[in-house]
């Protein structure tokens, strides 16, 4: 039944998105606007794009949410997999997509601090942080932003 959903939904998505489906929806609107003087513009023809725009909303919603947590599960797999693979990269990342977003954030603007830091004159390369040392940091220094500002020849950070 999921490879049967799942089939459906990734082929709806694909249509969906298909200019010919902007096109024939286009399409749909302007024979239904221009029928409006033979129906009297009565509320039965209101009523018929009503429900039909309602219908087909409500069942892609379903459908595109199904496809983008397949591709969302699929990258985050083969970005796991890369991660595994290469030798310099920090395997505690796999699975960091299952932290709060405070969290995800935390460890992005500390990451950004650390190549900040690497990039100061002088500075000898130190080893690379885990993910859990990059949250305590953001922790002890209650960091919610990164220094955006790269440091001058000094080392500093300009305000």
């Amino acid at each position: 039944m999921q490879r049967f959903f799942a089939g459906i939904a990734s082929r709806s998505a694909y249509l969906m998105g298909h200019p010919m489906a902007f096109l024939l929806s286009t399409l749909a609107c302007v024979v239904w606007a221009a029928t409006g003087p033979i129906f009297n513009y009565s509320d039965t023809w209101q009523l018929v794009i009503n429900t039909g725009t309602t219908v087909l909303t409500f069942l892609a919603v379903f459908l595109i949410q199904n496809s983008q947590n397949r591709d969302g599960a699929a990258i985050q797999t083969k970005l796991d997999e890369i991660l595994r693979s290469v030798a310099e990269a920090r395997t505690g990342f796999v699975g960091i997509e299952h932290l709060t977003d405070v969290e995800i954030g935390q460890i992005k603007s500390a990451l950004e601090r650390e190549v900040l830091k690497k990039a100061a004159p002088d500075d000898p390369s130190t080893p690379d942080a885990t993910v859990e040392e990059l949250l305590e940091t953001c922790r002890e220094a209650d960091v919610d932003s990164p220094a955006l500002t790269p440091p001058d020849e000094k080392g500093e950070t300009p305000a």
